[in-house]
């Protein structure tokens, strides 16, 4: 990642961790209760996604240049389908996938959606997210297995190990370490949602409006696509 974008992820990173004192991993029932809805489609959402053409799809790092360490890392493709972006839908995106279009239409505090397609063997190395201001919600669509039939992906989120199967949903807070493996000969095809989260401290509740702000300026000026 460039030096300018550690910089500063780290000094939002110290701000909130001073006022927001939250665990890695969340219960979805308290912190997310909408979870329900996209868990209850998953198989609906799991249509729709592998109707996509994965090679049509871009890769995280063509999206965010600033994200090619963890993304380019092993020449494997880590594939993002975006349909929302820090409340910037893509309209393009959202029409070819109608039950999730809906999902989203229902759940303003879900920020940002994408289907992540994640390379046989893939490895994504430990990082840290900048912005504690939301809640990073996955649900498994596609989850091969290992013989044994425990799921082949494996997330260390705090160095604690977490797998999840397909239908199966996490919510944890992303500017703790984390790093994803993809132990299969099959891809991984996973629901990845940033959920605002409640109930912050009033100054944090404004500086995280104003940091989804500046990002949407940021993608309006730098001209992003998320074409898929």
């Amino acid at each position: 990642m460039s030096s300018a974008y550690d910089l500063g992820a780290n000094l939002v990173r110290r701000i909130y961790e001073k006022r927001i004192d939250a665990p890695a991993i969340l219960d979805a029932g308290t912190h997310f209760p909408n979870a329900a809805k996209f868990t209850t489609a998953w198989q609906e959402i799991r249509g729709e996604a592998l109707a996509v053409k994965l090679n049509k799809v871009p890769r995280f790092h063509d999206i965010m240049p600033e994200q090619a360490e963890i993304s380019a890392n092993d020449g494997l493709d880590w594939r993002m389908f975006v349909l929302k972006a820090y409340d910037m839908t893509i309209p393009q995106n959202l029409a070819r996938m109608p039950t999730l279009s809906r999902l989203l239409s229902e759940c303003p505090e879900v920020k940002s959606a994408a289907v992540s397609f994640l390379a046989p063997r893939k490895h994504i190395p430990a990082h840290r997210g900048p912005f504690r201001g939301i809640m990073r919600f996955h649900l498994g669509l596609v989850i091969p297995k290992q013989a044994d039939g425990r799921p082949a992906t494996v997330m260390m989120i705090n160095h604690e190990e977490k797998r999840i199967a397909d239908g199966e949903c996490m919510l944890w807070d992303d500017t703790f370490e984390h790093e994803v493996m993809n132990n299969a000969d099959q891809p991984r095809v996973a629901l990845l949602l940033d959920v605002w989260r409640p109930e912050m401290p009033l100054d944090m509740e404004i500086l995280s409006r104003l940091i989804v702000r500046g990002v949407q300026m940021g993608m309006h000026y730098r001209g992003m696509s998320f074409a898929g």
